[in-house]
């Protein structure tokens, strides 16, 4: 699995090959610059021959060397920094850009299945995560593999028995850190799970704060954190005890390597194998070899939190997209609003049927009201009129074509809704009228706010139309962020309307106008109303009357109360105190 990961980020790389090979080649130089250095320490220790016996011009030429290596080392090396930055966060923002668009992509069926801040967690906190493990990789991980292949190379054309020595003693490093990745990427991919769940968590009642004080579940609430967090600090632990062994490991496996050389070379030094400025180049190297251990078992570790990340992000990739519009889908244009369901079947669950053998004509221009208790399947039915979801069984089709063969775009184009769901968007009021027309001049803006009666309110604001709203709506009241949804579509008036539960949160008396502006709205639209309170829907030319899936009624308003039926029913328990 890991390196399937591996592979798919190395895609993302190849975009920024160039800067990579750069960032290499300033590796490599910093590298050899780095190993050069204690080549001429040692030559310098060498010109310090005895009392009275000191070469200074020689001595003064290899300082100068020194300096001007440490110098062009540091250059390279804020080159290779800013270089890796560009790279790391180039990677993230098209990791970032694809996350987004798909999430665009895929069926509504995903994100009604998964909590939204679990979505969110991933988009954010584990690119984030992501991000530090692979700067931390070009940082110092390229940079220490090249030391250590560097350092080999330099001690075996230097003096090959005590380049052994050091080669003896390298794989206790690499057993150290195979037993510390092998268990820290589990327990990384755990605790960005439990992570995930915190945050769905954390967003879920921060959004819904007041039912959470209504119904006093403060403290169930404040117990399930706990539950999270307390099962968060355990795989926590586990992950940072594993992670926290690699530095004390890799410096006891330092510590080896410079005794070996230390206690080998000075054997050789007494003998006279090998002068003392050549044993003190040999020690430097020896730190140099052993120093990308401790930085690459770091790195190791974050590595593995950084590809636990990853998996997690490329899950969201990996998910199956909304299934694409045909190549000759067709785009409607001109539509006249007959819409045609015919032996439609749908269910969410395999095994639980909601919608079974539903047959609906509904002619050009026709107001049809859709009634019934919760979960008989009125929004089921919308969702399926704006392919949100697609039908099992049977079609959907508006003028005659099934609007699997034609274009979402344009579909939803010629619906326009209102739900009992306000969204609005950061920005102006005015920009959140125009969001389904956005070429609508002032004028048009200001007359679709009058008819939706959102004009009083819209002036009593601190700029008017130019007050500038927060996310979903700022401090507006739930009925004014309904009446500015209202106004929307009061601008665009596409041939098809779809009112769900559209005044739900507006009062009695704004209520009453608001039908009246819908009335003149609705005029040659067909319109679909979905409603509980009946009084709203008595001017209907059909009302639809839904139960378990099915269409058990069907009729104008005297209609169905002359029945006797379910409507009938419904109607009374309304109004029988009244």
């Amino acid at each position: 699995m890991k390196n399937s990961i591996v592979k798919r980020i190395f895609v993302y790389i190849k975009n920024y090959r160039l800067l990579v090979l750069l960032s290499l080649i300033l590796a490599a130089i910093t590298v050899a610059l780095s190993l050069y250095i204690p080549i001429l320490t040692g030559d310098g220790v060498d010109m310090l021959i005895g009392k009275g016996n000191v070469d200074f011009k020689g001595l003064f030429g290899k300082i100068f060397v020194i300096i001007s290596c440490v110098i062009l080392m540091a250059l390279c090396q804020w080159l290779m920094s800013h270089l890796n930055n560009r790279i790391t966060f180039g990677v993230v923002k098209d990791i970032r850009e694809d996350i987004f668009e798909k999430i665009q992509k895929l069926p509504i069926r995903y994100i009604d299945s998964k909590a939204y801040g679990d979505i969110v967690n991933r988009v954010i906190s584990d690119v984030d995560t992501f991000a530090d493990g692979l700067l931390m990789g070009f940082t110092q991980f390229f940079t220490g593999v090249l030391t250590i292949v560097g350092t080999l190379v330099f001690m075996l054309v230097t003096n090959v028995p005590i380049a052994l020595v050091v080669v003896c003693i390298t794989p206790v490093s690499f057993l150290v850190a195979k037993f510390i990745s092998g268990r820290t990427f589990s327990l990384f991919k755990e605790q960005s799970v439990i992570k995930a769940k915190q945050t769905a968590l954390t967003e879920e009642v921060i959004s819904n704060e007041k039912v959470v004080k209504c119904f006093s579940k403060e403290n169930d609430f404040i117990e399930k954190f706990e539950d999270i967090n307390e099962n968060l600090k355990q795989v926590s632990a586990k992950a940072i005890f594993y992670s926290s062994l690699t530095n004390p490991c890799t410096r006891f496996v330092n510590s080896l390597v410079y005794a070996g050389v230390g206690i080998f070379g000075a054997l050789l030094a007494i003998s006279g194998g090998i002068s003392v400025g050549r044993l003190s180049c040999f020690l430097s190297y020896a730190n140099q070899y052993t120093k990308p251990f401790n930085e690459i078992s770091g790195v190791i570790t974050e590595l593995q939190n950084a590809l636990a990340c990853a998996g997690r992000i490329f899950e969201i990739l990996d998910e199956k997209s909304e299934i694409p519009d045909d190549a000759g889908a067709l785009s409607l244009s001109k539509v006249e609003g007959y819409v045609e369901l015919k032996d439609v079947n749908f269910h969410y669950l395999e095994d639980k049927p909601l919608i079974e053998h539903l047959n609906l004509n509904v002619k050009p221009g026709m107001r049809v009201a859709i009634v019934g208790p919760t979960g008989c399947g009125k929004t089921t039915l919308i969702n399926l009129l704006m392919r949100f979801y697609d039908v099992c069984e049977g079609r959907v089709s508006v003028d005659g074509h099934d609007i699997r063969n034609v274009t979402r775009h344009s579909l939803r184009d010629n619906f326009g809704m209102v739900l009992q769901e306000t969204w609005l968007q950061e920005g102006t009021i005015r920009d959140n009228i125009r969001m389904g027309r956005p070429e609508a001049t002032d004028e048009e803006v200001v007359d679709a706010a009058k008819k939706s009666h959102a004009h009083s309110f819209i002036r009593r604001l601190p700029k008017g139309y130019d007050t500038v709203i927060g996310e979903d709506g700022g401090a507006l009241s739930q009925g004014q962020k309904q009446l500015l949804c209202i106004a929307r579509i009061m601008l665009s008036l596409p041939p098809m309307l779809i009112l769900d539960e559209a005044t739900s949160s507006i009062d009695t008396m704004t209520e009453q106008r608001i039908q009246n502006a819908f009335k003149l709205m609705m005029e040659g639209r067909t319109s679909f109303i979905v409603a509980h309170r009946l009084s709203t829907i008595r001017e209907s030319d059909v009302i639809i009357v839904m139960r378990d899936g099915h269409i058990v009624e069907q009729g104008n308003h005297d209609e169905l109360l002359s029945k006797k039926g379910f409507y009938a029913q419904m109607y009374n328990s309304q109004y029988s105190q009244i």
